[in-house]
């Protein structure tokens, strides 16, 4: 009884209260984008039409439906590690394309396009397990250079992930050199970022690992709030830092590697996100994680309408929206940042 009171207190809590708007006001919002995005392309479909009109049947769910899908599990994933580990560093800099995260996940996913992509170890994609590998080999790294002590230091923790980052392209232009022109174009439009899908198996095989690893990071939420504010104080209240930033390197580095695998190389979604959730629902990471994961996912799924969209003729890389848009927003904090240290 008193744990039933306790739990109904909780809900009435105004923490509580920002977590159900901020949920219900995203929600609608992804919503509102998938429901766009299923409409728009180079041919409109009318969702009327997709069951009496056999063509529009078909490309609504073998082409349109995947994609929008894909984006969102990719969008929402990035989003939610950018959070994880702007949380974890705390460095409102941290990102998993800045840290060469996705660096390391596409030098895996590279090596697997190059070896044969359709491999399969024990019912698991090899492409998958690479990109993993490589995304945790490039997190352990940069963490690892960038901590003393107890102590993270934000300058060399985005250099790391800068050089980490830069020998990741030069392995990747390598693989291209070494292997077929077919393979080396293959792994060419994926480092742009491509959300290119046919039907639904990609998409649950991805799901498979996504989904479970958004929830395993959804539940670390109150440890990660204390260990944003200092180790010490995670630590007197009763976190297990250590078990805790390994739980965290190992999910953030399965879902950038595997959203590396399928959707290439996205950058900036894990650093504009979690600020915009931040800036309009609060600083409460119990609420900027789920808030990034839904606001990640909407953001990818209009990024990759306006690639695929914008122009008659061709396709845009997503990669280069996302980065037309990141780039700029990352200059904007590295210069806020800059003038309130002086300050």
């Amino acid at each position: 009884m008193v744990r039933l009171m306790g739990l109904f207190a909780w809900h009435l809590k105004p923490a509580a209260v920002r977590l159900y708007v901020t949920l219900a006001v995203l929600t609608i919002l992804l919503a509102v984008m998938v429901l766009g995005a299923l409409c728009v392309g180079t041919q409109t479909i009318h969702l009327r039409a997709v069951f009496a009109d056999p063509t529009a049947h078909a490309l609504f769910f073998r082409l349109r439906l995947p994609r929008v899908l894909m984006a969102a599990m990719i969008g929402a994933s990035l989003a939610i590690v950018g959070a994880a580990l702007q949380a974890l560093f705390r460095n409102p800099l941290a990102d998993p394309f800045i840290l060469g995260v996705s660096g390391g996940g596409a030098v895996g996913a590279g090596i697997a396009i190059a070896f044969g992509i359709g491999t399969v170890v024990g019912g698991v994609p090899f492409i998958f397990l690479a990109a993993f590998c490589g995304a945790l080999i490039s997190v352990f790294v940069v963490y690892r250079i960038a901590k003393r002590g107890r102590a993270v230091f934000p300058g060399v923790l985005l250099l790391a992930g800068v050089v980490v980052n830069l020998i990741a392209s030069a392995a990747v232009l390598i693989l291209e050199l070494f292997v077929d022109p077919a393979r080396a174009q293959q792994i060419l439009r994926w480092t742009a970022g491509s959300l290119d899908v046919v039907g639904f198996a990609t998409i649950t095989q991805t799901a498979v690992f996504l989904l479970p690893a958004w929830g395993a990071l959804l539940a670390l939420a109150g440890k990660l709030h204390l260990l944003a504010i200092d180790e010490e104080t995670a630590i007197t209240l009763g976190v297990n830092v250590k078990r805790s930033e390994m739980y965290i390197h190992l999910i953030c580095s399965l879902l950038v590697g595997v959203s590396a695998a399928v959707g290439g190389a996205v950058g900036f979604v894990g650093l504009i996100i979690p600020h915009a959730v931040r800036l309009v629902f609060g600083e409460d990471l119990r609420i900027v994680l789920p808030g990034s994961l839904l606001l990640g996912a909407s953001f990818l799924v209009a990024a990759d309408t306006l690639a695929r969209t914008v122009l008659t003729s061709a396709e845009l890389p997503v990669g280069a929206v996302t980065a037309l848009v990141g780039g700029p927003a990352f200059l904007w904090l590295l210069r806020r940042r800059q003038r309130y240290s002086v300050l």
